[in-house]
């Protein structure tokens, strides 16, 4: 009588009322787990393969660049860290008469500037400030990146951020890659440091599985995302896709939507510059409010992605840690059994595992493996929370109050 009274009263996935376990609840869940692990496996395995085939890019002993570089670095109160980034970009062991250096200004409020023209004052590399403010109208990164290819005069456009650090080699990968492959956009990786607590070790293993996952996608010709903080591509591509026109409205997004945009346009020109000596290296966020803040910014651009398949991916991500996160309640309720509650955090962790290890070790990070177990506890709530977060579009970040139009 217990299982026909649930029976009755369900018609979807939400908690039964009745103290007994419901049957036909039970096995819709346990397929909807299965179908979308099944998937999930599909979709980081396959590119896991594609990690391994690989090759990492090796520079000639004899080779000697020739491609001019304007390296666009939009900043905001940066005051803390663009005299570390201005210092690695002198160090680089390329021409100095090949690349020139243009900070764009987004409306500092600290000393950002004023360090700035103290570092340039004695600097031998061609480096110039560009103000947003004295350009009416204009604000956000989208319109400081879009500002400094305006007045660039460099071939390729490699961009970061103001911080990031960069190894001496970081230009010349990147010229190497473009001179021998010729792409209309290359990703670089990018990795957290100076990670101490448990917290910042978390951050830096879940954005070692977005970097792979990135560069991964684009060697199996499916590129779905990369990181603003080490890209490039050429001028005249930017300017024949129309640079951002199309999603000006979003905050967030000057690199994916470029990407996405690029690729529709020219596929097959996407590739991932998979080097140790073009790895950029960034801070990972001190505490919770600037982490979710940050995450939910780079969610808020989801709803916006025309691609279908990359729609898809960001789809089955969210999906799978949707339905672990509301195994929870079916487990507790006694609606799923032990055991498959148990093999599908297993299964998910397992396919994780294999990934990451392989993308660590790559970064030299391979010692914080471990960390994906207290990862494993928050990442399933994390991303359906983001996940929410982003559909509203509305963030704070770097002083300011953002929404997605």
């Amino acid at each position: 009588m217990a299982a026909e009274h649930c029976r009755a009263k369900c018609s979807g996935l939400i908690l039964c009322a009745a103290p007994a376990p419901c049957p036909e609840r039970s096995n819709r869940m346990i397929w909807l787990l299965s179908f979308s692990l099944l998937a999930y496996a599909w979709v980081v395995l396959r590119r896991l393969v594609a990690w391994v085939r690989m090759a990492v890019t090796a520079l000639p002993d004899n080779y000697t660049p020739v491609t001019s570089i304007s390296v666009i670095i939009p900043v905001r109160n940066e005051a803390a860290n663009i005299v570390a980034l201005l210092q690695d970009l002198e160090a680089q062991q390329y021409p100095k008469e090949l690349f020139e250096v243009l900070i764009v200004d987004d409306h500092s409020t600290d000393d950002t500037l004023k360090l700035i023209h103290q570092y340039n004052s004695g600097s031998t590399m061609s480096s110039s400030v560009l103000e947003l403010k004295h350009v009416a109208g204009l604000s956000m990164k989208k319109a400081a990146v879009k500002y400094g290819v305006e007045q660039a005069k460099g071939e390729l456009l490699v961009l970061t951020d103001g911080d990031c650090r960069v190894g001496p080699e970081w230009l010349k990968q990147y010229a190497y890659t473009y001179e021998t492959k010729q792409p209309y956009f290359i990703s670089g990786p990018v990795c957290l440091q100076n990670t101490y607590t448990t917290f910042e070790r978390m951050q830096l293993v879940e954005f070692a599985s977005l970097i792979g996952i990135g560069g991964a996608s684009m060697a199996i010709n499916r590129p779905n995302m990369c990181n603003g903080a080490n890209l490039a591509y050429p001028k005249h591509v930017f300017e024949q896709v129309g640079g951002f026109t199309g999603n000006d409205g979003i905050a967030s997004g000057d690199d994916e939507f470029l990407l996405h945009k690029i690729h529709q346009q020219n596929p097959g020109k996407a590739v991932f510059l998979k080097s140790p000596e073009a790895v950029v290296y960034t801070e990972a966020r001190k505490n919770l409010v600037s982490f979710m803040s940050q995450r939910i910014r780079w969610a808020s651009k989801w709803r916006a992605y025309q691609s279908v398949q990359v729609q898809l991916v960001a789809l089955i991500v969210f999906l799978v840690n949707f339905l672990l996160f509301l195994s929870i309640p079916f487990f507790l309720f006694g609606h799923l059994p032990l055991l498959v509650f148990l093999g599908a955090y297993f299964t998910k962790f397992a396919i994780d595992f294999l990934f990451l290890e392989r993308i660590l070790a790559f970064l030299s990070k391979r010692k914080y493996i471990w960390h994906m177990l207290p990862l494993q506890l928050v990442y399933v709530p994390y991303v359906v929370f983001t996940g929410i977060g982003g559909l509203f579009g509305r963030y704070h970040w770097k002083g300011r109050s953002i929404r997605n139009s």
